[in-house]
């Protein structure tokens, strides 16, 4: 095996989000009052988009995901914006 092979960091798939919430210029703790907002009319299994610009909707949606029963599936920071994917869980409300 090559130095090269296997070792690629390759981005990850697209996700399709269901939903999409724009919560930049939103303060904490308004991103994550917005996320749980969109997450009760989806589906069980819906995929949630946030987008957010506040630094402490990294934390807050994260310990969101850890203390519900919903799924972060994946959060990323870039270029001052945070973008999370929560995955509604099945049967379950807020």
């Amino acid at each position: 095996m090559t130095d090269d092979e296997g070792c690629d960091q390759k981005a990850p798939a697209p996700l399709a989000p269901d939903a999409v919430v724009d919560a930049c210029g939103l303060a904490c703790p308004l991103p994550l009052l917005k996320a749980k907002q969109a997450l009760a009319p989806l589906g069980p299994g819906g995929l949630l988009e946030v987008v957010a610009d506040d630094q402490g909707s990294w934390r807050d949606i994260t310990s969101f995901a850890e203390q519900s029963a919903h799924t972060l599936e994946r959060r990323e920071h870039e270029n001052g914006r945070y973008h999370f994917w929560i995955r509604k869980a099945g049967g379950s409300s807020l």
